[in-house]
């Protein structure tokens, strides 16, 4: 019983067929996301700027 048994997982993946000693991949279940919140954009702060310092003379 080797590469070539079809009866073995190995033999399946060498022969490249599938039953139940190597089952296919079923598709999972497909979660649905919910949709975000659309997003409201809050007015920022407006930041001041300082006036530069004066320079000594």
């Amino acid at each position: 019983m080797g590469r070539g048994d079809k009866r073995t997982k190995r033999g399946k993946i060498t022969i490249g067929s599938f039953g139940n000693s190597r089952k296919k991949r079923t598709p999972g279940k497909t979660v649905v996301k919910a949709a975000p919140a659309p997003v409201t954009e809050t007015p920022k702060e407006e930041v001041k700027k300082r006036a530069p310092k004066k320079k000594e003379k």
